[in-house]
């Protein structure tokens, strides 16, 4: 059997150089097996035939059989056209060209019978079909025998004939070559448990279906097939890190650790707390290197865990990093970190792009010779200036936000011993997406917040009651507490929303002469960025109005309202976050959210969400619900793009837990994938992930 990976899309009749490049470039088409794995988004069903005498305005797809009696060129230069007139018997349409006249002349004859496919369109009293798709009735049992599949093009695509029509001919003249007949890509021993279609079946039916029961059995074996060997993939390779990767062992709990717990820990820790505490301790005194990624909501309490996780290190003669996407972020985990420790003897330091160079020259030896043991620090840590003595714990905040490439020169700050390795997010990431975006690390969420917080408020206001909102306002200010003020950023659009966020400033200064408020936003220089969100941390000014660089690392815990301007801008995933930036301290907070009238059935769904619920997981699976994964959220990291090609992680949750768990019951049998009946599996991952770079070992 061909080997369809290797052989180059060029060489299929009908493509040759010029298209092969457009597909590449386009649609990331580049051997035979990727176009067979080009799936259609949508079907038409086009086993029925209309009279035009029955076309009504409002119908989507038609088909009809029948001639065209004549042609006739109309307009000049950009608005030529042809038209011709088609009949059935019934009545006349006018079918309708723009581009390819000189083709459809030569192609499409008069008074030859044709079957005729497109959208109906009202123009005066009549009808016409734009492009519409136009084939010889002999061509019936290929073109009209039941649902048409439809792909998505680009208009560079189009202008290179590679409309859908076109890729449908493609996958036609492919499968056609091969008789029908592919390789199986599962073992016999997994179709037969899961009772799933044969890949020839699978992939004839999503191309070209005969029947819906027929397509649906065809789209279940490609969505599982998809999603198993992404999870065989991350399995097999954690899998591996466990067995090639030895860890530092930590076995001691000392000193730093004990102190700190007795004597210094500002208030108990939570069930929740406790349970991922012992959690890393387990991992990191097995020998075995931990890749373990931590989930907890804003305020839950992560930087205290980390905290505890970096004291071991240093326990077990170790020191320990913390890397922190932003410098404002980098700064408040310092900040944080050296309030919790007072005056133990533990020497931190903090090094991001702005250090200064003096600065620089006193701490890169001290992190060389082990005399500072705790670094918290931006992308600077990376640095090739940045030596360790004896690197045993890295911490990355937000990992999602750095390149896994970053994230692997960290690894190589230890040249003896791998370090071990905690992630940490307060981006809830539903349970699908964890699987696969992180199947490959183990997991501990953090789900109760510290005691003492009351759960905010949230609220959903229309903006032309501000007068109610600034009383409000008034109200918690007198009472001593902030208020924060988000707008919106759109790139693309940010004249306009600078306009915004200048003209509110303008309004909230005005309403409150008495008080200082002050702004914050992207355009700004650092220095001038510190110095007005200075103001607001020290308490100088009441009011902070900015555009969404205060979504993460931002503690102000006497701030007690987040007030969201044209909230319905917002995704639910970031309106959450925003809110989690208030709440910090144990008086009452509040998120207000304020939109225009005007909202769609979404949108409105989206802020009665945030209103009825606190839970990050839940927001974020009613998030993927709502906007489908999207690009999974910009989520995965560079070097590990994730292309789901067919499965839909909104709604196929099922069908990735059952791909999981055959997964993982083939892996317990045959943990190389090299006895017989596996060896199958193993030759497909080498074609599926050998495009991209091998990050494997990095979490």
């Amino acid at each position: 059997m061909l080997d369809l990976d290797k052989r180059a899309i060029t060489y299929l009749p009908g493509v040759g150089p010029k298209k092969a490049e457009i597909l590449q470039k386009e649609a990331n088409i580049v051997s035979y097996d990727d176009l067979l794995h080009y799936f259609p988004y949508k079907y038409v069903d086009r086993s029925r035939f209309y009279r035009v005498d029955e076309i009504t305005p409002n119908m989507p797809y038609i088909q009809l059989k029948g001639k065209i009696t004549r042609y006739e060129q109309l307009g000049e230069g950009k608005t030529r056209r042809l038209v011709g007139k088609f009949t059935d018997g019934s009545g006349v349409l006018d079918l309708v060209w723009f581009k390819g006249i000189n083709y459809v002349l030569e192609k499409v004859k008069v008074d030859t019978e044709y079957i005729i496919f497109g959208k109906p369109s009202e123009f005066g009293h009549s009808f016409n079909l734009v492009h519409p798709d136009v084939d010889p009735v002999e061509q019936a049992g290929q073109v009209a025998s039941g649902l048409t599949p439809f792909y998505n093009t680009t208009e560079k695509m189009k202008k290179s004939f590679l409309n859908s029509r076109a890729i449908q001919n493609l996958q036609y003249t492919l499968l056609s070559g091969l008789n029908w007949q592919l390789a199986e890509t599962l073992p016999q021993k997994l179709l037969k448990k899961t009772g799933l279609v044969p890949l020839s079946d699978a992939m004839r039916n999503i191309h070209f279906p005969a029947t819906v029961s027929l397509l649906r059995a065809a789209q279940l074996r490609l969505k599982f097939e998809e999603l198993f060997y992404i999870q065989l993939h991350m399995l097999k390779t954690s899998q591996m890190r466990k067995k090639a990767l030895q860890g530092i062992l930590f076995s001691s709990v000392g000193d730093y650790f004990n102190t700190f717990y007795k004597e210094y820990l500002p208030f108990e820790l939570t069930n929740a707390q406790k349970r991922v505490v012992r959690e890393i301790r387990a991992d990191m005194g097995s020998g075995r290197q931990m890749n373990r990624l931590l989930q907890g909501d804003v305020g839950s309490g992560k930087t205290l865990v980390g905290l505890l996780s970096m004291l071991l290190a240093l326990d077990n003669h170790c020191q320990a990093c913390m890397m922190a996407p932003t410098e404002i972020l980098a700064t408040q985990h310092y900040a944080t970190i050296k309030a919790f420790l007072k005056d133990m003897d533990v020497k931190v330091a903090l090094l991001t792009g702005s250090t200064k160079k003096k600065e620089r020259e006193r701490i890169l030896p001290a992190i060389a010779s082990g005399e500072i043991q705790i670094v918290i620090g931006t992308h600077a840590l990376i640095e090739d200036t940045v030596v360790f003595s004896s690197l045993g714990l890295a911490i990355i905040d937000e990992q999602h936000r750095f390149g896994v490439e970053q994230r692997s020169r960290l690894w190589m700050k230890n040249t003896k011993a791998v370090p071990h390795v905690l992630v940490m997010t307060a981006t809830p990431i539903p349970r699908t997406l964890a699987m696969t975006l992180y199947g490959d690390l183990d997991v501990s969420v953090i789900d109760e917040l510290p005691p003492g917080r009351k759960p905010i408020r949230t609220l959903h206001r229309y903006d032309n009651k501000k007068a109610e909102l600034f009383e409000f306002l008034r109200r918690e200010i007198q009472k001593g507490r902030q208020v924060y003020v988000v707008y919106p950023l759109i790139e693309g659009n940010e004249k306009l929303d600078y306009k915004s966020l200048e003209e509110g400033f303008e309004v909230f200064k005005e309403v409150f002469q008495e008080y200082t408020v002050c702004m914050v936003h992207g355009k700004m220089k650092a220095a001038e960025k510190e110095e007005e969100m200075q103001k607001f941390i020290s308490g100088k000014a009441q009011i902070l109005l900015a555009t969404t660089v205060i979504e993460v690392g931002v503690n102000v815990p006497n701030a007690s309202v987040m007030v969201i301007e044209s909230a319905e801008r917002f995704g639910l995933s970031q309106l959450h976050q925003l809110r989690g930036r208030v709440g910090r301290g144990a008086e009452q907070s509040y998120c207000i959210l304020v939109s225009s009238y005007k909202l769609s059935n979404e949108t409105r769904k989206r802020l009665e969400i945030m209103v009825n619920s606190n839970n990050g997981f839940e927001i974020a699976e009613a998030d993927l619900r709502l906007r489908g994964q999207g690009d999974l959220e910009g989520t995965r990291q560079s070097g590990e793009g994730l292309e789901l090609r067919i499965a839909n992680l909104a709604s196929d949750g099922q069908i990735l837990q059952y791909a999981r768990d055959c997964a993982m019951e083939i892996l317990n049998e045959d943990p190389d994938l090299l006895s017989e009946p596996y060896q199958i599996l193993n030759e497909r991952l080498r074609i599926l992930f050998s495009r991209s770079i091998s990050w494997r070992l990095i979490s």
